[in-house]
């Protein structure tokens, strides 16, 4: 799992961030100016498509009654990036998709170190506002795991669309599952769950650590004594999960363990094997893949699991996408005018069918609102495929 996650995330980080340098003169000559502009202040995320601005506020979370199974010392702590319908003309500037250091540290580990300025990465321009008023309301709640070795952040594009949509999102970052995340006091923790789960049995040792985690998250938004301020704008009986890579296999785990989450998407993500005993009691689950995700591709164990579902489904895929699709490198990529020929959609294009389908499902299961897109292939989006092997 370890191999291939590296091998496809410097793929990825690759094509997304090469510097102007190392491209070749035509392609360089012939970049938009906007590409050349992102080269040197950072590459700007499409902005959010629904009715209302976006507001941001992060949160650290303790909980003292469980030791970290990977650092096996100290209480277990989630970075947490809250996200929800705003004012407009509120707040104040986004705060940095990601430190320096952090961007240094990610790209450290997958020895690119010399080849891409950390700068450029850390300085992606998002849209949410930093401690904007909130549009009073009860919204539902979606909490989005990244995939492992990145951060939260790389969810950001579908964090802040979902939001303008009228939810509460809560992108989470797992202590020690990421390259770098940043914690208050200075602290930057790095990755000691990478080699722990490469042994056997460490997909899902991941995913029930991200399920105890995801729990104890509802516990601190959604109890007597919530931990954010703004907890009133959670609607306690709509809540639902997402994740990118293992983050979606999580939403599986996740939905087994607790019956508050009522709805999952799993976006490329290798299912947890053996399926969750319990089930999930016939809730709705949707697959968002890649290409590779097609029944017979590299999808791994979605055919396998997929007759255990026994709710409301969907197994769908993007052609011209890869493993990162669901996330904002390809948009960030295109920005900065780089190809990425196993990768050809193009990256808004990548964002708009994610933050769509993604949408849809929750808009369907979590607000009764039923959406069309949901139902089979459609003239206006050629790239979508439905499965049901």
């Amino acid at each position: 799992m370890n191999t291939t996650r590296r091998t496809a995330a410097a793929a990825v980080l690759l094509a997304l961030l090469l510097p102007a340098p190392l491209l070749a003169a035509s392609a360089a000559s012939a970049a938009p100016a906007a590409a050349a502009d992102a080269r040197t202040t950072g590459p700007e995320l499409p902005a959010p498509t629904g009715r209302f601005a976006v507001g941001q506020e992060d949160l650290h979370l303790v909980d003292r009654s469980r030791t970290d199974p990977w650092a096996h010392t100290g209480p277990r702590e989630l970075m947490v990036t809250l996200r929800y319908p705003a004012q407009r003309g509120t707040g104040r500037a986004p705060a940095p998709y990601l430190s320096t250091e952090e961007a240094r540290l990610i790209l450290t580990d997958r020895n690119m170190e010399n080849v891409v300025d950390p700068a450029v990465f850390a300085a992606t321009r998002a849209h949410a506002r930093v401690g904007a008023r909130p549009v009073d309301g009860r919204y539902p709640l979606i909490v989005l795991s990244p995939g492992f070795t990145v951060p939260r952040a790389t969810l950001t594009a579908l964090a802040e669309d979902l939001a303008s949509r009228g939810y509460v999102v809560a992108a989470v970052d797992h202590a020690y599952e990421s390259a770098a995340t940043a914690f208050p006091g200075g602290r930057i923790l790095t990755c000691l769950a990478c080699d722990q789960a490469q042994q056997e049995g460490g997909h899902e040792a991941v995913t029930n650590v991200r399920a105890q985690d995801v729990s104890f998250l509802l516990d601190r938004l959604t109890g007597r004594h919530p931990a954010w301020r703004h907890a009133g704008l959670i609607d306690t009986s709509r809540i639902a999960m997402g994740g990118h890579s293992i983050g979606g296999a999580a939403a599986l785990t996740a939905m087994a363990a607790d019956q508050r989450i009522r709805a999952g998407v799993d976006m490329d993500g290798g299912l947890p094997e053996p399926y969750p005993a319990a089930g999930i009691g016939g809730r709705p689950f949707m697959l968002l893949g890649s290409a590779a995700s097609v029944p017979g591709g590299q999808s791994g164990n979605w055919s396998k699991l997929w007759p255990d579902f026994d709710g409301w489904k969907r197994w769908i895929t993007l052609d011209g996408t890869d493993h990162f699709g669901p996330t904002d490198f390809p948009a960030i990529r295109d920005r900065l005018g780089l190809p990425h020929p196993d990768a050809p959609l193009d990256g808004p294009r990548a964002v708009e069918l994610t933050r769509t389908y993604v949408a849809a499902f929750f808009d369907q299961h979590l607000k009764g609102q039923p959406r069309l897109v949901l139902d089979g292939p459609r003239p206006e989006a050629p790239e979508v495929r439905f499965h049901n092997p």
